[in-house]
């Protein structure tokens, strides 16, 4: 391609831990702050964590945002690592759905009813 350049490894070994200890650093920020502001319960199953298994409590950005942490909290929620895991499984399931419900917005009809021979197999049996 023109006007593009392979990337330099040893750069690139640099440039990841470098960011990977950057993102660690914002992570530890508002979760310490979310941990003092918030009871130690995870928001959407209500299971209560305390001393050594808050380690399993995470926080979610509810606009996905993760540079979007407002000092009061309001971007943020407790969850347990399995409804963190669930909410964001279920981001993904409507974004790989949304072209069949865009389909189905424009008028696109199943091609195949599974039910269409089920009467006359019925009467056969009488």
């Amino acid at each position: 391609m023109p006007g593009k350049t392979a990337p330099d490894p040893a750069g690139k070994e640099q440039l990841l831990p470098a960011a990977e200890r950057e993102r660690e650093l914002r992570q530890q920020g508002y979760r310490e702050k979310a941990l003092k502001l918030f009871p130690w319960i995870c928001a959407r199953c209500g299971r209560d964590f305390s001393g050594r298994k808050v380690r399993d409590l995470t926080v979610h950005h509810k606009d996905h945002n993760h540079d979007n942490n407002p000092a009061d909290g309001s971007n943020w929620e407790l969850l347990c690592l399995y409804c963190h895991d669930n909410e964001h499984g279920r981001e993904a399931v409507a974004e790989a759905c949304a072209p069949l419900r865009a389909g189905a917005e424009q008028g696109a009809q199943a091609s195949h009813s599974p039910f269409s021979g089920l009467a006359s197999l019925l009467d056969r049996k009488k």
